[in-house]
């Protein structure tokens, strides 16, 4: 008999949905609530190494993400000149194993829209423009009253709800989440043909000028700057600083610079961090994902962490016969140090780009690549 017969995920996010897949799959009830009106990303695409994939796999929509994907197995740096001149290629550390691509690029919502399909499939039962508005637990079991005045009981809820979580809040959980000091322009464009590889320049106005393959003939195009209050801007205001700040940067920047003409098409948020300590559950209710960990995406390691989040913590619920402590120090000693270094390594590479000083990029990579390069 598994711990838990019915389960509420609190966020359709890639965490909540990969949880609420694996848990459905192993014939868990389960209920996802998420307080957008529809499936929605906020973003215009997504960097999923090995170990994300992998965990697509073993959902069984890998094949679809890579039809709709872009997959590639280098890191291509280029220095800010005139010619945009590449001076090294690097090969991407296969962190999920041989039989999978090093990395691969994705437009967000399309990854957002297949992950909930699949939970549908699954027979999640979802509602959207919906939240939780009380909980109130005992040794057995969660009672949640939601935002639409309906009422349910749970043995076991999971707080997949981001980097702000409500279902943090109302645990009364404190954790502050810090600006890393870099804000960052994601624009969602043209790809021109010769890019098949993840390309980076470091330097010259911005921190870093990136282009990621998310599809044969789609890319998203971001500049790292100084974390700037653009919230009083127009949508029209920040698409002209993009481009004025992307106008020192050239080689396919030059090839797309004038397709960039839709606000829409832009997004800018800034890179922050923050790590819970241990253990991430109060009683039967738990965190996964950005709810109790985030990080710049120096290393492109975020979704993965929540995608492995969603995996150990469903393996646990299904596999053991009680929810009980020793389930948790389990969840605990799979999960903490696992991300915790992945976090420290990722704000070891933001404040390599903030100091513009040479860093230990080489040791950064092994120290991630011991980290995630082995099955959570």
């Amino acid at each position: 008999m598994p711990a838990v017969n019915t389960v509420l995920v609190v966020g359709g996010g890639p965490a909540g949905a990969t949880a609420a897949v694996l848990l459905a799959d192993a014939g868990v009830a389960v209920d996802l609530v998420e307080i957008r009106p529809e499936v929605s990303a906020l973003g215009s695409g997504i960097t999923l190494q090995g170990n994300a994939l992998r965990v697509l796999r073993q959902l069984g929509v890998l094949d679809e993400c890579l039809e709709h994907g872009f997959p590639f197995s280098q890191l291509v740096i280029r220095v800010p000149d005139p010619a945009a001149t590449v001076v090294a290629r690097v090969d991407d550390i296969p962190f999920g194993g041989p039989d999978l691509p090093a990395t691969m690029g994705m437009y967000r919502p399309r990854l957002a829209r297949i992950l909930m399909d699949r939970a549908e499939r699954a027979g999640v039962k979802t509602r959207f423009s919906t939240t939780i508005e009380s909980l109130d637990q005992d040794d057995d079991g969660v009672d949640v009253t939601f935002s639409d005045g309906s009422r349910g009981r749970y043995d076991v809820v999971v707080g997949a709800d981001g980097l702000r979580s409500w279902t943090r809040r109302m645990l009364e959980i404190p954790l502050e989440t810090r600006s890393v000091g870099m804000g960052a322009f994601r624009m969602f464009g043209p790809k021109p043909a010769d890019i098949t590889e993840f390309h980076a320049i470091f330097g010259g106005p911005s921190y870093m000028a990136l282009v990621c393959p998310t599809s044969e003939t789609t890319a998203y195009w971001s500049l790292v700057e100084p974390a700037r209050d653009r919230t009083t801007q127009t949508p029209e205001e920040r698409l002209a600083d993009f481009l004025e700040l992307s106008r020192p940067y050239h080689g396919p920047w030059d090839e797309v610079r004038d397709s960039f003409t839709d606000p829409a098409d832009l997004n800018y948020t800034w890179f922050e961090h923050h790590l819970l300590d241990a253990p991430w559950n109060r009683g039967r209710v738990v965190l996964i994902g950005d709810a109790v960990h985030t990080c710049p995406p120096t290393i492109a390691q975020g979704a993965a962490m929540g995608f492995e989040d969603a995996v150990v913590l469903a393996e646990l619920l299904t596999t053991r016969e009680s929810v009980d402590a020793s389930l948790w120090d389990a969840f605990t000693a799979r999960r903490f140090d696992r991300v915790r270094t992945v976090v420290e390594a990722s704000m070891q590479m933001a404040q390599w780009n903030l100091d513009h000083v040479q860093g230990d990029v080489p040791g950064v990579t092994r120290r991630v690549a011991a980290a995630v390069g082995t099955p959570a």
